[in-house]
């Protein structure tokens, strides 16, 4: 399908055409919006508020996996598709700024919650209109967009209920809005369009590279205002090699078989597993690092003497879970990733994220430095392993990559 350049100046991308600087650009607002995240979590570091951030992430996903969709089939800075990525990045950013007020308005001013549900609807309406223009001489792709059309407003409708109440009842209402968008999603079944998918699968690569800096930039401001020493050093440096094994765990080989896989797929076949493996199972990647940076920016504070605490001091509780609960849930989101994409199971990923879990009650007693130093020596014990138990399909794999 060639989007029409009739008036609306829609133009299709081409097979290798990589990401532009203004889908780059949008993806930084993304990024704001995950460190408001972990800055809320942080603050509270409650279940109740952990659920909270984990719905915001949820519904933020929500917000930039449809541009992913729409920036793989028409150029994102050609006419009309550059007007509205500006359109949808502005209501990104005040969603974003309003994440703190997201459940709980605060006193004075807007009301948070209202303000938040709102811009939900004009980055997914602006996505909508977007797509009808690219699909004017596209009878089938126009279907679709009207079959995708009533999740979009029953997840807008039940936030904007949600935004009238307090409590269980307003989590109950959040989850129902997102179960309207995700599982509306599925059932309006598989008609999209697939323009590009070395750009589809280069823009999903680019988001966890952005998350991945999220979790650096809650390693640096977190210790910024503390004086220099030897325990944030440590902490500093085995903070980036976890982020450097989840970084190693995507870009060294999975992402290079998952999009070989997808680009093999033909139809209907390549948009599910463009949607089930990208869209839905990126998302427990993007959270489990959101929710290890809250653990690292909490670990950071300990080791620097916040409030009062030691280096001897064991961090446990919720900000415990977080770091190793977020590792898990990244490695298991890898599982289900590749699984889904290639049918190939990675069972070492699978038992180290088993392991992970299990070693949360296990180190609940050690010191904070002591709990990343084992966190970080799993996941490099996994990446080494991995590297060189299958070099040779590895350089195969890499070599094959280069050439194509």
């Amino acid at each position: 399908m060639s989007p029409s350049r009739r008036g609306r100046r829609l133009d299709a991308v081409d097979e290798r055409e990589s990401a532009t600087p203004l889908e780059l650009f949008f993806d930084l607002v993304f990024v704001f919006a995950l460190t408001q995240v972990t800055e809320f979590m942080s603050e509270h570091a409650g279940a109740v508020d952990v659920l909270r951030g984990l719905l915001v992430i949820t519904v933020m996903w929500w917000c930039w996996i449809g541009y992913s969709w729409l920036c793989s089939l028409v150029r994102a800075e050609q006419g009309a598709m550059r007007i509205g990525l500006f359109a949808a990045m502005a209501a990104v950013f005040v969603q974003a700024i309003t994440i703190p007020e997201a459940f709980d308005d605060l006193p004075g001013g807007l009301q948070g919650p209202v303000v938040f549900a709102c811009c939900y609807f004009v980055v997914r309406a602006v996505h909508v209109a977007m797509f009808w223009l690219a699909s004017r001489d596209d009878p089938q792709l126009r279907g679709q967009v009207l079959r995708f059309l009533p999740s979009m407003l029953a997840g807008t409708i039940l936030l904007l209920i949600a935004s009238q109440t307090t409590g269980t009842t307003q989590i109950v209402l959040w989850f129902a809005a997102l179960a309207g968008d995700y599982l509306g999603t599925l059932v309006a079944g598989s008609k999209w369009r697939m323009g590009s998918v070395a750009h589809f699968a280069e823009r999903y690569g680019l988001i966890i590279i952005v998350a991945l800096g999220e979790s650096i930039v809650a390693i640096g401001v977190g210790v910024a205002h503390l004086p220099i020493s030897w325990p944030i050093v440590t902490a500093s440096v085995l903070g980036l090699v976890v982020a450097g094994a989840m970084w190693w765990a995507y870009f060294d080989v999975t992402a290079l078989i998952t999009e070989r896989a997808l680009s093999t797929a033909e139809g209907e076949r390549q948009v599910r597993l463009a949607r089930g493996g990208y869209t839905f199972l990126h998302l427990p990647m993007v959270a489990g690092i959101v929710l290890m940076a809250l653990g690292l920016k909490k670990v950071l504070g300990y080791v620097g003497g916040e409030e009062g605490h030691t280096i001897a001091d064991p961090i446990y509780g919720i900000p415990l879970a977080a770091l190793y609960g977020g590792a898990a849930l990244y490695l298991l989101g890898h599982v289900g990733f590749k699984w889904y994409v290639t049918r190939s199971l990675n069972v070492e990923r699978l038992i180290v994220a088993v392991l992970v879990a299990v070693l949360v009650p296990l180190v609940s007693t050690l010191p904070a430095l002591v709990s990343l130093a084992v966190l970080a020596v799993v996941l490099s014990a996994l990446i080494g392993f991995e590297t060189f138990r299958y070099a040779e399909l590895r350089r195969e794999i890499r070599a094959a990559a280069h050439e194509h």
